[in-house]
């Protein structure tokens, strides 16, 4: 560096994708199913890489999320950790209709319950449902999932505190900070401090902001895509209240998708003409060592169906 020379601030992810301007729709990480296991941390890269849990019961976890399609999240209280020897697991399914299971777990081989829920069907709900709220603060994956996921996970744990978790990766570093509402999937990027408070609280009302809507961890992206078109054309509507249906390809990099809309007692069919094209290469995350294209899913066409 010449003398006197400012040192350069240092490259982070989130701030480039703003720059860019990405787009946040048809971006969640899809799921059917959500296993979350609290440990305080330090969380390494791979969350469940660590020794937290043993070797024998982490393959026992793996195989039972691949059968169930789910996704494996490692989740802590915000704030200061208190490393206590009794720590909660759940399973949760996307359809709040399913109830969730929650558990406890002090030694390893107590996660083989959860690993035995994972793999069965949940029962039916039997109350309203009960809100989890995940903020991705895995900083040792992606540095702007810790500065910018920890204030969002604060506050929302300030208004939300038994509701709240940060949780490790989710992916889309770049769009940090990233929220999942469960039960639903519905995943918000591009979150701060006040908008987050003021999204969730929208959302809990029954209003998807589409403005920081990331997608739905229940549809592939595609027909993420159309689910936040529909919340575009039709909204504010509850979460619920948008489902994707089915959707077929039409050739390469497109297809048809079918979104069911409940607004007024009355539900319309939407179908959703979806095209993905390659984005200019760029550093997706602050620890890419090159560039990369991202996929963007573009809705050509909405319209109601027969």
């Amino acid at each position: 560096m010449p003398e006197g020379a400012a040192p350069a601030d240092p490259f982070r992810c989130a701030a480039a994708a703003r720059g860019r301007h990405d787009p946040l729709a048809a971006t969640a990480t899809p799921a059917q199913r959500w296993l979350l296991v609290e440990h305080p941390g330090p969380w390494p890269f791979n969350a469940f890489a660590s020794d937290a849990i043993e070797p024998e019961v982490l393959g026992e976890l793996a195989a039972a999320i691949r059968v169930a399609r789910s996704r494996l999240l490692m989740i802590r209280r915000p704030g200061r950790q208190v490393d206590t020897t009794e720590r909660r697991w759940a399973v949760m399914d996307n359809d709040a209709g399913h109830g969730a299971v929650w558990g406890t777990w002090r030694r390893s081989s107590d996660l083989r319950e959860a690993a035995a829920v994972v793999r069965e069907p949940l029962g039916p709900a039997t109350g309203p449902p009960r809100t989890t709220l995940l903020v991705c603060t895995h900083g040792r994956h992606d540095v702007c999932c810790a500065i910018r996921g920890r204030p969002v996970a604060s506050a929302l744990a300030e208004r939300w505190p038994d509701e709240t978790w940060e949780c490790s990766h989710i992916g889309g570093d770049r769009f940090a900070a990233n929220v999942v509402v469960l039960p639903g999937g519905t995943t918000y990027g591009n979150l701060d401090a006040d908008s987050a408070v003021d999204v969730v609280s929208s959302h809990l009302a029954g209003a998807v902001v589409p403005a920081y809507l990331r997608g739905v961890a229940s549809a592939p992206p595609f027909g993420q895509a159309a689910v936040v078109a529909a919340h575009e054309r039709y909204g504010p509507l509850p979460a619920e209240a948008v489902r994707f249906v089915e959707g077929r390809r039409t050739g390469t990099g497109s297809w048809v998708a079918e979104v069911a809309v409940v607004r007024d007692g009355r539900t319309t069919r939407l179908v959703a003409d979806v095209v993905a094209t390659e984005r200019v290469p760029a550093m997706l995350t602050c620890a890419a060592h090159q560039e990369t294209s991202a996929t963007s899913y573009t809705v050509a066409r909405v319209e109601a169906g027969e």
